[in-house]
Protein backbone atom coordinates (compact mmCIF):
# COMPACT_ATOMS: atom_id res chain seq x y z
CA UNK A 1 0.00 0.00 0.00
CA UNK A 2 1.67 3.20 -0.65
CA UNK A 3 1.92 6.13 1.43
CA UNK A 4 -0.90 8.59 2.07
CA UNK A 5 0.16 12.11 0.47
CA UNK A 6 -0.27 15.17 2.72
CA UNK A 7 -3.64 16.20 1.17
CA UNK A 8 -4.87 12.98 2.23
CA UNK A 9 -3.40 13.12 5.44
CA UNK A 10 -5.37 16.62 6.36
CA UNK A 11 -8.29 14.76 5.39
CA UNK A 12 -7.46 11.32 7.50
CA UNK A 13 -6.50 13.65 10.06
CA UNK A 14 -9.62 15.40 10.47
CA UNK A 15 -11.74 12.08 10.58
CA UNK A 16 -9.84 10.35 13.09
CA UNK A 17 -10.46 13.75 14.60
CA UNK A 18 -13.91 13.60 15.18
CA UNK A 19 -14.63 9.68 15.45
CA UNK A 20 -17.97 9.47 17.61
CA UNK A 21 -19.05 13.15 16.05
CA UNK A 22 -22.49 13.16 14.66
CA UNK A 23 -22.32 12.32 10.42
CA UNK A 24 -23.07 15.88 9.39
CA UNK A 25 -20.34 17.72 11.90
CA UNK A 26 -17.78 15.12 10.54
CA UNK A 27 -18.75 16.54 6.94
CA UNK A 28 -18.52 19.72 7.60
CA UNK A 29 -14.82 19.04 9.31
CA UNK A 30 -14.48 17.32 6.23
CA UNK A 31 -15.28 19.81 3.53
CA UNK A 32 -13.00 22.56 6.02
CA UNK A 33 -10.06 20.55 5.49
CA UNK A 34 -10.79 19.64 1.59
CA UNK A 35 -10.61 23.59 0.87
CA UNK A 36 -7.46 23.97 1.97
CA UNK A 37 -5.94 21.70 -0.50
CA UNK A 38 -9.05 21.31 -3.18
CA UNK A 39 -9.44 25.70 -3.75
CA UNK A 40 -13.98 26.35 -3.87
CA UNK A 41 -16.37 28.73 -2.98
CA UNK A 42 -19.05 26.30 -1.66
CA UNK A 43 -19.73 23.09 -1.59
CA UNK A 44 -21.95 20.34 -0.42
CA UNK A 45 -22.42 16.58 0.51
CA UNK A 46 -24.92 14.13 0.65
CA UNK A 47 -25.18 10.57 1.42
CA UNK A 48 -27.10 8.40 -0.89
CA UNK A 49 -29.92 6.55 0.33
CA UNK A 50 -30.51 3.12 -1.22
CA UNK A 51 -33.94 2.92 0.04
CA UNK A 52 -35.17 6.45 -1.18
CA UNK A 53 -33.11 6.13 -4.17
CA UNK A 54 -31.86 9.99 -3.71
CA UNK A 55 -28.81 11.95 -1.93
CA UNK A 56 -30.07 13.30 1.48
CA UNK A 57 -28.22 16.04 2.14
CA UNK A 58 -25.58 15.87 4.80
CA UNK A 59 -23.59 19.03 5.18
CA UNK A 60 -22.53 22.20 3.32
CA UNK A 61 -20.49 25.46 3.13
CA UNK A 62 -21.35 28.85 1.97
CA UNK A 63 -24.53 28.19 0.32
CA UNK A 64 -27.50 30.45 1.51
CA UNK A 65 -30.72 29.36 3.00
CA UNK A 66 -32.72 29.35 -0.33
CA UNK A 67 -29.57 26.79 -1.99
CA UNK A 68 -29.72 24.71 0.63
CA UNK A 69 -33.80 24.47 0.75
CA UNK A 70 -33.38 23.44 -3.02
CA UNK A 71 -30.88 20.93 -2.26
CA UNK A 72 -33.05 19.14 0.08
CA UNK A 73 -35.60 18.57 -2.59
CA UNK A 74 -36.27 16.09 -4.88
CA UNK A 75 -34.43 17.79 -8.31
CA UNK A 76 -30.84 17.36 -7.50
CA UNK A 77 -31.42 13.72 -7.10
CA UNK A 78 -32.51 14.12 -10.99
CA UNK A 79 -30.23 16.16 -12.25
CA UNK A 80 -27.24 13.51 -10.48
CA UNK A 81 -28.84 10.74 -12.44
CA UNK A 82 -29.09 12.77 -16.03
CA UNK A 83 -25.53 13.76 -15.79
CA UNK A 84 -23.97 10.48 -14.54
CA UNK A 85 -22.41 11.70 -11.15
CA UNK A 86 -24.14 8.85 -9.75
CA UNK A 87 -21.77 6.50 -11.29
CA UNK A 88 -17.95 5.70 -11.02
CA UNK A 89 -16.07 8.08 -13.00
CA UNK A 90 -13.67 11.08 -12.81
CA UNK A 91 -15.08 14.25 -11.66
CA UNK A 92 -17.57 16.35 -13.97
CA UNK A 93 -17.79 20.27 -14.17
CA UNK A 94 -20.64 22.25 -15.91
CA UNK A 95 -18.37 22.92 -18.71
CA UNK A 96 -17.66 19.34 -19.52
CA UNK A 97 -21.67 18.88 -20.36
CA UNK A 98 -22.53 18.55 -24.04
CA UNK A 99 -25.27 21.37 -23.48
CA UNK A 100 -25.62 23.95 -21.71
CA UNK A 101 -25.70 24.24 -17.74
CA UNK A 102 -28.79 26.55 -17.07
CA UNK A 103 -30.59 23.50 -18.56
CA UNK A 104 -30.44 21.50 -15.28
CA UNK A 105 -32.71 22.61 -12.85
CA UNK A 106 -30.07 22.41 -9.95
CA UNK A 107 -27.77 25.10 -12.19
CA UNK A 108 -30.47 26.95 -12.87
CA UNK A 109 -33.02 27.59 -10.35
CA UNK A 110 -30.37 27.02 -7.40
CA UNK A 111 -26.22 27.25 -8.14
CA UNK A 112 -26.43 30.19 -10.48
CA UNK A 113 -28.57 32.48 -8.41
CA UNK A 114 -26.14 31.88 -5.81
CA UNK A 115 -23.73 33.25 -7.69
CA UNK A 116 -21.98 29.86 -8.75
CA UNK A 117 -21.00 29.34 -12.13
CA UNK A 118 -18.55 26.31 -12.21
CA UNK A 119 -18.12 23.12 -10.26
CA UNK A 120 -17.17 19.58 -10.17
CA UNK A 121 -19.24 16.79 -8.80
CA UNK A 122 -18.53 13.39 -8.00
CA UNK A 123 -19.78 10.40 -6.59
CA UNK A 124 -18.19 8.54 -3.52
CA UNK A 125 -17.78 5.44 -3.04
CA UNK A 126 -16.73 2.86 -0.45
CA UNK A 127 -14.78 -0.29 -0.62
CA UNK A 128 -16.78 -3.13 -2.52
CA UNK A 129 -18.17 -0.43 -4.63
CA UNK A 130 -20.87 0.81 -2.56
CA UNK A 131 -22.07 4.02 -3.42
CA UNK A 132 -22.41 6.09 -0.48
CA UNK A 133 -22.52 9.59 -1.23
CA UNK A 134 -21.68 12.78 -3.37
CA UNK A 135 -19.87 15.68 -3.71
CA UNK A 136 -20.10 19.17 -5.17
CA UNK A 137 -17.61 21.71 -5.31
CA UNK A 138 -18.15 24.98 -6.53
CA UNK A 139 -16.90 28.51 -7.77
CA UNK A 140 -17.89 31.62 -7.91
CA UNK A 141 -15.59 31.90 -11.27
CA UNK A 142 -17.03 30.80 -14.95
CA UNK A 143 -13.36 28.96 -15.25
CA UNK A 144 -13.18 25.42 -15.89
CA UNK A 145 -11.57 23.52 -13.33
CA UNK A 146 -8.06 22.77 -14.04
CA UNK A 147 -6.47 19.16 -14.64
CA UNK A 148 -4.37 19.57 -11.14
CA UNK A 149 -7.50 20.05 -9.18
CA UNK A 150 -9.66 17.29 -11.12
CA UNK A 151 -6.78 14.99 -10.39
CA UNK A 152 -6.74 15.85 -6.83
CA UNK A 153 -10.52 15.33 -6.20
CA UNK A 154 -10.45 11.89 -7.76
CA UNK A 155 -7.95 10.80 -5.69
CA UNK A 156 -9.29 12.13 -2.99
CA UNK A 157 -12.45 11.00 -3.43
CA UNK A 158 -12.17 7.28 -2.25
CA UNK A 159 -11.18 8.77 1.05
CA UNK A 160 -13.74 10.87 1.06
CA UNK A 161 -16.55 7.95 1.09
CA UNK A 162 -14.55 5.91 3.26
CA UNK A 163 -14.68 8.55 6.15
CA UNK A 164 -18.55 9.10 5.28
CA UNK A 165 -19.78 5.75 5.15
CA UNK A 166 -22.24 4.70 7.39
CA UNK A 167 -20.51 1.21 7.59
CA UNK A 168 -17.47 2.05 8.80
CA UNK A 169 -18.51 2.35 12.60
CA UNK A 170 -20.10 -0.42 12.35
CA UNK A 171 -17.69 -2.96 11.11
CA UNK A 172 -15.46 -1.16 13.62
CA UNK A 173 -18.06 -2.83 16.21
CA UNK A 174 -17.94 -6.10 14.17
CA UNK A 175 -14.13 -6.43 15.00
CA UNK A 176 -14.50 -6.55 18.37
CA UNK A 177 -17.00 -9.72 18.27
CA UNK A 178 -14.16 -13.16 18.34
CA UNK A 179 -14.74 -15.18 15.46
CA UNK A 180 -17.27 -13.81 13.08
CA UNK A 181 -17.75 -16.02 10.28
CA UNK A 182 -20.56 -14.12 8.53
CA UNK A 183 -22.77 -10.65 8.41
CA UNK A 184 -25.25 -8.32 6.63
CA UNK A 185 -26.25 -4.97 7.13
CA UNK A 186 -29.67 -4.39 7.50
CA UNK A 187 -31.40 -1.47 5.46
CA UNK A 188 -34.04 0.41 6.76
CA UNK A 189 -36.15 0.05 3.83
CA UNK A 190 -36.32 -3.58 5.00
CA UNK A 191 -33.30 -5.13 2.51
CA UNK A 192 -30.38 -6.17 3.42
CA UNK A 193 -26.77 -5.30 1.83
CA UNK A 194 -23.70 -7.16 1.72
CA UNK A 195 -20.52 -6.19 4.09
CA UNK A 196 -17.43 -6.29 2.10
CA UNK A 197 -15.27 -8.56 4.31
CA UNK A 198 -18.01 -10.23 5.42
CA UNK A 199 -19.10 -13.74 4.43
CA UNK A 200 -22.80 -14.06 3.73
CA UNK A 201 -24.78 -16.86 5.15
CA UNK A 202 -28.79 -18.73 4.54
CA UNK A 203 -29.43 -17.68 7.65
CA UNK A 204 -28.76 -14.04 7.05
CA UNK A 205 -30.87 -13.84 3.48
CA UNK A 206 -33.59 -11.38 3.50
CA UNK A 207 -36.93 -12.87 5.15
CA UNK A 208 -35.67 -15.73 7.35
CA UNK A 209 -36.79 -16.07 10.28
CA UNK A 210 -33.55 -15.16 11.94
CA UNK A 211 -33.31 -11.61 10.37
CA UNK A 212 -37.39 -11.10 11.34
CA UNK A 213 -36.11 -11.01 14.88
CA UNK A 214 -33.17 -9.42 14.74
CA UNK A 215 -35.13 -6.02 12.98
CA UNK A 216 -37.56 -6.59 16.03
CA UNK A 217 -34.38 -6.42 18.56
CA UNK A 218 -32.81 -3.18 16.14
CA UNK A 219 -36.42 -1.33 16.72
CA UNK A 220 -36.39 -2.32 20.30
CA UNK A 221 -33.85 0.55 20.48
CA UNK A 222 -30.76 -1.60 21.49
CA UNK A 223 -27.16 -0.57 20.60
CA UNK A 224 -25.96 -3.84 20.76
CA UNK A 225 -27.12 -7.69 22.03
CA UNK A 226 -26.51 -11.12 21.34
CA UNK A 227 -28.20 -14.40 21.63
CA UNK A 228 -28.27 -17.97 20.17
CA UNK A 229 -30.31 -19.49 17.19
CA UNK A 230 -31.06 -23.12 16.71
CA UNK A 231 -29.13 -24.66 13.61
CA UNK A 232 -30.91 -27.16 11.45
CA UNK A 233 -34.13 -26.45 13.12
CA UNK A 234 -35.83 -25.72 16.58
CA UNK A 235 -34.65 -28.32 18.84
CA UNK A 236 -30.86 -27.38 17.76
CA UNK A 237 -29.46 -30.62 15.76
CA UNK A 238 -27.11 -29.22 14.64
CA UNK A 239 -26.33 -27.16 17.90
CA UNK A 240 -26.29 -23.23 17.47
CA UNK A 241 -24.91 -20.09 16.54
CA UNK A 242 -24.04 -16.77 18.26
CA UNK A 243 -26.15 -14.04 16.66
CA UNK A 244 -24.55 -10.46 17.74
CA UNK A 245 -26.74 -7.13 16.37
CA UNK A 246 -25.44 -3.60 16.50
CA UNK A 247 -27.49 -0.97 15.87
CA UNK A 248 -26.57 2.50 14.58
CA UNK A 249 -27.55 5.53 15.71
CA UNK A 250 -30.37 8.14 14.76
CA UNK A 251 -27.82 10.27 12.97
CA UNK A 252 -25.38 7.43 11.71
CA UNK A 253 -27.27 8.26 8.24
CA UNK A 254 -30.38 7.28 5.81
CA UNK A 255 -30.60 3.33 4.85
CA UNK A 256 -28.90 1.76 7.56
CA UNK A 257 -30.55 0.24 10.38
CA UNK A 258 -27.75 -2.00 11.53
CA UNK A 259 -25.62 -5.42 11.23
CA UNK A 260 -26.36 -8.76 12.36
CA UNK A 261 -22.91 -11.06 12.56
CA UNK A 262 -23.21 -14.70 12.58
CA UNK A 263 -19.83 -16.33 15.09
CA UNK A 264 -19.56 -19.75 16.79
CA UNK A 265 -21.52 -20.23 20.33
CA UNK A 266 -19.95 -19.53 23.37
CA UNK A 267 -19.45 -21.54 26.44
CA UNK A 268 -22.73 -23.06 27.18
CA UNK A 269 -22.02 -24.10 30.63
CA UNK A 270 -23.85 -27.79 29.90
CA UNK A 271 -27.13 -26.67 29.12
CA UNK A 272 -28.99 -29.02 27.17
CA UNK A 273 -31.13 -27.39 24.01
CA UNK A 274 -34.33 -28.04 25.82
CA UNK A 275 -32.66 -26.34 28.93
CA UNK A 276 -31.99 -23.47 26.47
CA UNK A 277 -35.24 -23.57 25.11
CA UNK A 278 -36.94 -23.25 28.85
CA UNK A 279 -34.44 -20.60 29.76
CA UNK A 280 -35.47 -18.48 26.63
CA UNK A 281 -38.57 -18.32 27.66
CA UNK A 282 -37.92 -17.34 31.24
CA UNK A 283 -36.00 -14.23 29.42
CA UNK A 284 -39.38 -13.68 28.00
CA UNK A 285 -41.01 -13.05 31.15
CA UNK A 286 -43.24 -16.88 30.84
CA UNK A 287 -44.49 -18.10 34.23
CA UNK A 288 -44.10 -22.22 34.69
CA UNK A 289 -47.02 -23.05 33.75
CA UNK A 290 -46.71 -20.51 30.60
CA UNK A 291 -43.73 -22.38 29.54
CA UNK A 292 -45.59 -26.15 29.89
CA UNK A 293 -47.83 -25.37 27.99
CA UNK A 294 -45.87 -23.72 25.14
CA UNK A 295 -43.40 -27.16 25.18
CA UNK A 296 -46.11 -29.45 26.08
CA UNK A 297 -45.22 -30.98 28.88
CA UNK A 298 -45.97 -30.59 33.01
CA UNK A 299 -45.42 -27.58 35.28
CA UNK A 300 -43.25 -30.16 36.85
CA UNK A 301 -40.68 -31.26 34.27
CA UNK A 302 -40.30 -27.22 33.80
CA UNK A 303 -39.33 -26.79 37.34
CA UNK A 304 -36.42 -29.65 36.96
CA UNK A 305 -35.40 -28.10 34.05
CA UNK A 306 -35.36 -24.52 36.12
CA UNK A 307 -33.34 -26.28 39.06
CA UNK A 308 -30.51 -28.12 36.37
CA UNK A 309 -30.53 -24.19 34.81
CA UNK A 310 -29.67 -22.48 38.11
CA UNK A 311 -26.80 -25.26 39.08
CA UNK A 312 -25.10 -24.90 36.00
CA UNK A 313 -25.81 -20.75 35.72
CA UNK A 314 -25.02 -20.89 39.84
CA UNK A 315 -28.05 -18.80 40.06
CA UNK A 316 -30.23 -18.68 42.92
CA UNK A 317 -33.54 -17.66 41.52
CA UNK A 318 -35.24 -17.46 38.11
CA UNK A 319 -34.73 -14.13 37.78
CA UNK A 320 -31.17 -14.49 38.24
CA UNK A 321 -30.93 -17.22 35.37
CA UNK A 322 -32.73 -14.97 33.01
CA UNK A 323 -30.24 -11.99 33.67
CA UNK A 324 -27.37 -14.25 33.26
CA UNK A 325 -28.31 -15.26 29.84
CA UNK A 326 -29.19 -12.16 28.59
CA UNK A 327 -25.88 -10.97 29.78
CA UNK A 328 -23.93 -14.02 28.32
CA UNK A 329 -25.41 -14.46 24.96
CA UNK A 330 -27.15 -17.50 26.06
CA UNK A 331 -31.20 -16.30 25.37
CA UNK A 332 -32.69 -18.65 22.36
CA UNK A 333 -35.64 -16.70 21.29
CA UNK A 334 -38.97 -18.53 20.91
CA UNK A 335 -39.51 -18.14 17.51
CA UNK A 336 -40.45 -20.53 15.18
CA UNK A 337 -37.54 -21.87 12.89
Amino acid sequence: MRPLRADELLLAEAASARPVAPPAERARGLLEVLRRVVPFDAAFLAFADPGEHRPSLLATLDLDDAAVRFLEGPQVARDIELTGTDRARPPLGSSDLPYPAEELATWADCLIPSGLREGLGVALFADGGRHVGHLAVLSASPAPPSAATRRRLARLAPLLARCLDPLSSLLAGARLVQGVTAGTALRADGGCQVVPGLATDPLLLPGSPLLGFVRRRVGDGRVSSSFLWPLGGAHAPDGHARVTVLSTSDDAGPGLAGLALLSPAPPLHGLTPRELEVLGLLVEGCTNSDIARRLVVTSRTIATHLEHIAAKLGTPTRTHAAVRAERDGLYVPAVPC
